[in-house]
């Protein structure tokens, strides 16, 4: 980390950063907490209303499929953002959009649990009873919910009670529970209105087949729990409560003759809560829904307190499988976040332009001390840069650290060791070509002095002797001047296609009679039928150059009685034409392989012309390959020869070979440089 300019600058980042919320965070806690507190008081009941209306949804319902439309219709009627999800936080309905969603905050507002309850957000919602001791809802009911016969024939009943109560000139109603089962409830609150009426409740308070069968299944859990503790097991009565029951108190009893019509009682839906009839009716209604007794009924022995904590244990076991698992309920506002926001005073603004001119001062100073310790070493650099275009000997500039600076001023002191090396290479390479060139200019002045003196006679081989001089000057200056076309992009190439088994016949003929003289043997095989050539197209002329020019190297370096030979064949692939040219000659060791194709350059220093040519036509072979765009390489083993590979592009399906493309637009016109026959090569270049 110490070595790295970003991780530091990331360090000093994240520092600033951290005051930064730091600071924040402490004007938040001091400036929101009031406003917080405001907005939580305002919400409360509504989301209490969310909660409540969720929680019955979850009472009713085994799953939380189809809580969608619930959650929608809850949001648009409080205004607030509701999320559902299980308590993975895989979710399970977002009144938000997609597009619209936020990230939920790590605190859920609550769990919505049907078998254990909310106590302080259900107590927004409770009904005449309070909130259940074993904090089960009450509109979880699961096995208790009657059928529908079951629940035709209690309200019949129902009805007929209500007829008899309100001949005794009773008011009354029928309200439906939660598990389906109707009770009458008196008008008024007054329950002693019912003595001395010839109606009771003897048939009505009665348990139905399914009432149980569920408590017996009820009693069969909690026995078992007692059992777990040693502990005797008891009856479980309708209402939950336990032991003997109480003489009932008569409320309504149909003992209407069997030949009088039921009168038609108002009732609540299935549906309708019990809070809303309550307030539709304002009177106490029996009840007879399966709940825990009321705590005043549990009694203060430690028997009674461990039968209600197993009759609680049962009822949650019995009911989860008729009730949804338990969610994370998220409410916040349609923004994303569980407070609106509020108002600033003139004081919390003065506060927070404080913290922020504190965080400002506090960056500027750690970029000041970052900035001053990352220019120096640039100045250094720019320094040495100046230097060096001024044309100064340039000192490597000193690498203080291993980071990207370090990393820029080591690669800057590369480059000025390149580019001295270029330099020397240029000035050597003038020194070359003057060395080229004065050879054959001192061999014909010389002559002519001898000429001009009388030394010499000017006779036919005089006259050939400064031919072939002047041959071998114009040669090395075709060679200049190929290569500076080849630099410059000027050189141009007359596209065509081109069969390639023709062309290596054409330069093989043009160099036999050269490899006779030499004792080598040049031959063409035919192509492999497992690499077959694709087409080409390209310059014939430019490519009979550099090809001749690697038949001629190879011819030079090949000892009497050895081989030369010229092989076309195909890519594994098909997109390229590979034309080999391999000798059986001296080799070239491998320190020198990687500058055969350098201009200038020969492994016999002396650059005797009995050894070699002018080091130039190997680096023609390979600008004239490059600008058709291929490649040239070379491989060899001493004292067992070399092969040269020339790769070319071969057509693509679909060119149209017509459409020659010309490199450059400038250069000698295309064929043999300076009139050299076509297929001939203009200044044969020298393995080393």
């Amino acid at each position: 980390m110490r070595k790295s300019l970003f991780a530091r600058l990331l360090t000093v980042s994240a520092l600033v950063a951290a005051c930064s919320v730091a600071a924040t965070a402490w004007l938040a806690v001091q400036t929101t907490s009031g406003a917080i507190l405001q907005e939580q008081g305002q919400n409360l009941t509504a989301d209490a209303r969310i909660y409540h209306s969720l929680l019955g949804y979850a009472a009713a319902h085994p799953t939380w499929d189809g809580v969608g439309k619930t959650v929608r219709d809850l949001a648009e009627q409080s205004g607030r953002r509701i999320v559902l999800t299980t308590e993975q936080r895989a979710p399970l309905a977002d009144s938000a959009a997609p597009e619209k969603a936020t990230a939920l905050p790590e605190q859920a507002s609550a769990i919505v649990d049907p078998l254990s309850v909310d106590t302080a957000l259900a107590a927004e919602n409770a009904g005449p009873s309070g909130t259940p001791a074993d904090r089960v809802d009450p509109r979880a009911v699961g096995p208790f919910r009657l059928p529908a016969a079951e629940r035709t024939a209690l309200l019949k009943i129902a009805d007929r009670g209500v007829a008899c109560l309100s001949e005794s000139g009773i008011a009354s109603d029928v309200v439906l529970t939660e598990s389906g089962r109707p009770a009458i409830q008196v008008v008024g609150n007054a329950p002693d209105r019912l003595q001395g009426t010839r109606c009771t409740t003897g048939v009505l308070d009665t348990p139905t087949a399914t009432e149980r069968k569920a408590l017996k299944a009820l009693n069969q859990l909690t026995d078992a729990c007692l059992k777990r503790q040693d502990r005797s097991g008891v009856e479980l009565k309708l209402d939950l409560s336990w032991g003997q029951s109480a003489e009932p108190v008569p409320t309504a009893v149909p003992t209407l003759p069997p030949t009088e019509a039921p009168r038609t009682a108002p009732r609540t839906a299935p549906g309708i809560e019990p809070e809303a009839a309550a307030r539709a009716t304002p009177t106490q209604t029996p009840s007879v829904m399966p709940s825990p007794a009321p705590s005043s009924a549990v009694g203060t022995s430690e028997d009674d307190r461990a039968i209600a904590s197993c009759v609680g244990t049962a009822r949650r076991e019995q009911l989860s499988s008729y009730v949804a698992s338990p969610a994370l309920l998220f409410i916040s506002d349609t923004g994303g976040t569980t407070v609106p926001g509020f108002d600033l005073s003139p004081a919390n603004t003065a506060r927070i332009a404080g913290a922020a001119a504190l965080v400002l001062a506090l960056t500027v100073g750690a970029s000041v001390l970052v900035g001053a310790r990352l220019v120096r070493p640039l100045r250094a650099l720019t320094g040495a840069a100046q230097r060096m275009r001024d044309g100064e000997d340039t000192a490597p500039v000193l690498v203080t650290a291993d980071n990207e600076i370090g990393r820029l001023a080591a690669t800057f002191n590369d480059m000025s060791a390149h580019r001295a090396r270029l330099e020397a290479q240029r000035k050597a390479m003038v020194s070359d070509v003057a060395h080229e060139l004065r050879t054959p200019l001192s061999n014909i002045r010389g002559w002519l002095e001898a000429a001009q003196d009388g030394v010499a006679d000017p006779d036919p081989a005089f006259i050939a002797s400064l031919h072939e001089e002047a041959v071998q000057l114009q040669h090395i200056i075709d060679d200049l001047q190929d290569l500076a076309q080849a630099d410059a992009g000027a050189l141009r190439l007359h596209a065509e296609p081109v069969r390639i088994e023709e062309l290596l016949s054409q330069v093989a003929a043009a160099h036999q009679a050269r490899a006779e003289t030499a004792g080598v043997t040049l031959t063409v095989p035919s192509p492999q039928p497992d690499r077959p050539v694709p087409a080409l197209t390209a310059d014939p002329v430019r490519l009979r150059q550099a090809i001749g020019n690697l038949v001629s190297n190879a011819v030079r370096h090949t000892p009497s009685g050895g081989t030369v030979t010229l092989r076309a064949y195909g890519s594994e692939s098909g997109d390229a034409v590979l034309v080999d040219v391999a000798d059986t000659g001296t080799g070239i060791p491998a320190a020198d392989l990687a500058h055969v194709f350098d201009r200038f350059w020969r492994a016999e220093k002396s650059r005797s012309r009995r050894t070699g040519g002018s080091g130039l036509g190997l680096a023609i072979v390979r600008k004239l390959t490059e600008a058709h765009g291929g490649t040239a390489t070379a491989v060899s083993v001493p004292g067992e020869g070399s092969v040269f590979t020339l790769r070319l592009p071969a057509d693509r399906p679909g060119d149209d070979p017509a459409n020659g493309s010309t490199a450059g637009s400038a250069g000698s016109p295309a064929g043999s440089p300076a009139g050299s026959p076509a297929g001939s090569a203009p200044d044969p270049s020298e393995q080393p």
